[in-house]
């Protein structure tokens, strides 16, 4: 029997005879999915974390984002990844409201903060390409500013619900909390309307913008320099394919889950089963696992100290190379005059 749920909108997640959205089978195959996504992620996270701070040539300027990411998804991974295993395993939520408030805050700051870090990362890759403010070098200061600014950031659209400005509520098959898109108070639909304005479309928009400009300097660099072998031109490609895999897992992770919160705001009557709300919740939490292997394992510098370190002192059998030059930079040494 399912325990009592003290929710202003619990009937949500019951049937009409106050049965459950799911059969036992469901919740358990969902939490096993959900496992299958939390035990790689907190794994991975955790030892980009590690690794960076065993590894002093791993603690650099452009690294630091990175190692943010990886603490932010973490975040995730503890708190609405392993608290999704454990209430689909019991077939509800069981920490009550005060839990719910506690957790749908904790996953959307961590979540944010990662989503907006993504962001930092694609402006820190525009920077040091494309150079827009000239010979200005990334520096630690800059990468410890953009690491406070994805914090504060979130912090900032992420506290409002605790003070009645938007409210964390039940999502999916009432399993995990998330801010409320259900409830047509003005106060809580105008919240939820800025909050994906400011938290999904400008860090999207700035992504779009910062890669589409790299692309740009990419290829305009390749019409200019001819390196042996089509060296460049080999390596527009391989960043063409980094940057349109980056794109491609983010709109597979967030796009799903911002368009059913938008879709249920500006169309409350719509009916929606509770595990098609579920779906996109999970996608945009198993983005802790696609961000590291993306944005940090692709990286020969982190490679190199995180395989041997999750083989248990290990060497991979094929040799990595001690650091990595980039196209970008391959290319901009031949125009650049010395």
């Amino acid at each position: 029997m399912q325990p009592t749920v003290y929710f202003p909108n619990a009937s949500l997640y019951v049937g009409p005879h106050g049965e459950p959205p799911l059969s036992r089978t469901g919740y358990i195959l969902l939490s096993i999915i959900m496992a299958f996504f939390t035990g790689p992620a907190i794994i991975l996270n955790a030892t980009v974390i590690i690794v960076s701070l065993m590894h002093k040539q791993l603690r650099q300027p452009l690294n630091y984002a990175l190692v943010n990411m990886a603490v932010a998804d973490l975040g995730t991974a503890m708190t609405g990844g392993l608290l999704s295993v454990v209430n689909n395993a019991q077939g509800y939520f069981s920490l009550g409201r005060t839990g719910c408030v506690m957790e749908g805050f904790a996953v959307s700051l961590f979540g944010i903060t990662s989503l907006c870090t993504v962001a930092l990362i694609a402006v820190e890759r525009m920077f040091v390409v494309c150079k827009p403010l000239g010979q200005i070098t990334f520096q630690k200061k800059h990468a410890f500013g953009g690491i406070a600014l994805s914090w504060l950031w979130s912090l900032t659209w992420n506290l409002p619900p605790l003070f009645g400005w938007g409210r964390y509520e039940l999502e999916g098959v009432g399993t995990s909390c998330a801010p409320d898109w259900h409830n047509r108070d003005p106060k809580n639909v105008s919240y939820i309307i800025a909050y994906f304005a400011v938290c999904f479309a400008v860090p999207f928009a700035i992504i779009v913008a910062s890669y589409t400009k790299l692309m740009w300097t990419l290829h305009q660099v390749s019409k200019l320099a001819c390196l042996e072998d089509g060296a460049v031109a080999k390596g527009e490609m391989k960043v063409a394919f980094m940057v349109i895999l980056m794109v491609l897992t983010f709109l597979i992770s967030w796009m799903p889950y911002a368009s059913l919160a938008m879709l249920v705001v500006y169309n409350p009557e719509v009916e929606i089963h509770p595990l098609v709300g579920t779906v996109p919740v999970y996608l945009a939490k198993s983005s802790t696992v696609y961000n590291p292997i993306i944005y940090i394992y692709l990286n020969k510098q982190f490679r190199k100290h995180a395989v041997p370190f999750l083989l248990c002192g290990r060497e991979p059998s094929v040799d990595v190379e001690a650091s990595e030059v980039t196209t970008a930079e391959i290319a901009m040494s031949k125009v650049t005059p010395a």
